[in-house]
């Protein structure tokens, strides 16, 4: 596996490569099984397998929130060898955000509902790097989780009104045994803060917003949103905080209309 930390280290790497297929699965590191799920999907399909690994500060709203984002190259580093991937291209904040840099991609409507809302310019760092990376990279197919639906949805947007030649690939969430998805903010939850949080996808399993706000609500949990989205598929998706720990999850709705 190659290791790129500049763009153009990646683009040589790369060069030699542009035959065959070439899959993209962009990460903030912390790899997990849902990760790992994504990275062999990759493997099947492309001959060459990218991933990214880059916390990128322009999507997180509090410093806070930035600084505690869990981080181990090394561990991420070893699952990516395991998983066969070819090159990961980790580069630094001041190589994707050099002096000056002042060039944003905006996905007006679809970015400022629901986590747009509760975090303010988030969709607006998600969209430019994402975008930073198609263009770095070039891949033909773009690997992402369905348990980020309106990430999904914005980056679908881009790419449509973009005209970019990239295909968008998503798997269903992976979860844990008991449910819970699986997300690197899980490792802040205490064993008593994790069962109150059961009660999230417990309630998206219901279908109907209502009755997942009640059930949410019972179990203690402070509420941001649970909405039916239009997205594709339409999906119930909700945000909720565990103690100082946001969640969130979606449950897709497409089942409901055969």
């Amino acid at each position: 596996m190659i290791v790129a930390r500049t763009v153009e280290d990646v683009r040589a790497e790369l060069a030699h490569r542009r035959d065959g297929r070439i899959g993209l699965v962009p990460t903030m590191g912390s790899l997990h099984a849902g990760h790992l799920t994504l990275l062999d999907a990759a493997r099947r399909d492309c001959d060459t397998v990218v991933m990214s690994l880059f916390v990128n500060p322009a999507q997180f709203g509090d410093a806070v929130d930035l600084n505690g984002y869990p981080r181990d190259e090394a561990r991420d580093l070893e699952l990516a060898r395991d998983a066969d991937v070819d090159v990961a291209f980790i580069p630094s904040t001041a190589e994707l955000y050099p002096p000056g840099y002042q060039t944003w991609v905006d996905v007006t409507e679809l970015g400022a509902i629901l986590e747009g809302e509760h975090r303010q310019g988030h969709f607006r760092g998600v969209a430019t790097v994402c975008l930073k990376l198609f263009t770095i990279v070039r891949p033909d197919i773009a690997y992402f989780g369905q348990k980020d639906a309106q990430q999904v949805e914005v980056l679908r947007r881009m790419i449509a009104d973009l005209h970019l030649e990239l295909g968008l690939a998503v798997l269903p969430t992976v979860r844990d045994a008991d449910g819970l998805a699986l997300s690197s903010r899980n490792a802040r939850l205490s064993d008593a803060e994790r069962a109150r949080a059961l009660a999230l996808p417990r309630a998206l399993a219901t279908h109907d917003p209502d009755t997942a706000r009640t059930i949410l609500e019972d179990a203690g949990l402070a509420v941001d949103y649970v909405v039916v989205a239009p997205f594709e598929p339409p999906v119930l998706a909700a945000a909720v905080r565990v103690g100082e720990t946001r969640l969130i999850d979606n449950a897709p709705l497409e089942e409901e209309e055969s």
